[in-house]
């Protein structure tokens, strides 16, 4: 492995776009350390796509919880692993509150939120994976988890709006926006190597990523 690859790689993108296939790829073949946001774990998140309003603030609390510990774990592990890489960045956490909760309950978030003191290492490059939000759906119900089912195009439309928001005004890291809705990570070996080479050498700035898809 080239030691020009950035050190710490945090993958996103809007639910189904296929951010943990890509991060799970990725650690495989640089042999490191993954960190993933484990959403089967989180006993309230069944709740939430069944009852928004009544599952959305515990849900919330629970991926805080849980990431912050696993930026602890990140923060006092072994530093002189070569790559470390992720399919969360702890900054949108927020992100999905703000759709999430309502203003009384957004209040107490961001109280636990500032309490936590948060102190994330920073990304040595974010990818951010877009698809529309049809590709997204076809996703989601292809890889059959029962609790997602109920997600409707209306929700995955505000995410992936807020999603565009966000990283329109995001300059902290080195960004590659990925358009994904096109290319199979899974099943197309060209389409991964494609992305990883871009993944290998992006460095510094904003760039934009937009593969035709490889013919099988």
């Amino acid at each position: 492995m080239s030691q020009d690859v950035p050190a710490y790689i945090v993958i996103e993108g809007p639910i189904g776009v296929g951010k943990t296939t890509l991060a799970r790829r990725l650690s495989r073949d640089f042999g490191t350390e993954l960190l993933l946001e484990e959403p089967d774990e989180n006993p309230f998140l069944e709740r939430f796509y069944q009852d928004p309003k009544a599952g959305a603030l515990p849900a919330q609390l629970y991926f805080l919880m849980q990431r912050v510990r696993q930026m602890r774990e990140l923060r006092q592990g072994d530093m002189f692993r070569p790559v470390r890489i992720a399919d969360f960045l702890i900054d949108k956490d927020r992100l999905f509150a703000g759709l999430t909760l309502d203003a009384d309950e957004l209040a107490l978030y961001e109280q636990v939120y500032q309490q936590m003191t948060i102190d994330a290492p920073m990304p040595d490059l974010v990818v951010y994976l877009q698809a529309p939000v049809e590709v997204l759906l076809r996703r989601i119900a292809g890889r059959g988890r029962h609790y997602e089912q109920s997600i409707d195009a209306a929700y995955l439309q505000r995410l992936c709006d807020a999603y565009t928001e966000f990283f329109y005004h995001y300059n902290d890291t080195p960004l590659l926006i990925v358009n994904a809705s096109e290319i199979d990570l899974v099943n197309r070996e060209p389409d991964y190597q494609a992305l990883l080479e871009q993944i290998r050498t992006l460095h510094s700035g904003r760039h934009y990523f937009n593969p035709l898809p490889f013919a099988m």
